[in-house]
């Protein structure tokens, strides 16, 4: 994955600042939400590396990878 992938939330307030989530977990975390509301036959770990599938392909797409 590309290092320049930008983050999830970043903010800052004075001189308090912080980088955010990785857009790459944003992504699994949204795409693993959609397994765990439908009626999939998963393991835990298959969600996870299913999730982290279709987060690639979103940064892919928005040609950041």
């Amino acid at each position: 994955m590309n290092s320049e992938i930008p983050t999830a939330f970043p903010w800052a307030h004075g001189n308090v600042t912080c980088t955010g989530m990785g857009l790459r977990d944003y992504f699994a975390a949204k795409a693993m939400q959609g397994f765990l509301t439908g009626d999939y036959d998963l393991y835990p770990h298959e969600v996870a590396q299913k999730a982290y599938e279709i987060a690639d392909e979103m940064i892919k797409a928005r040609g950041l990878a």
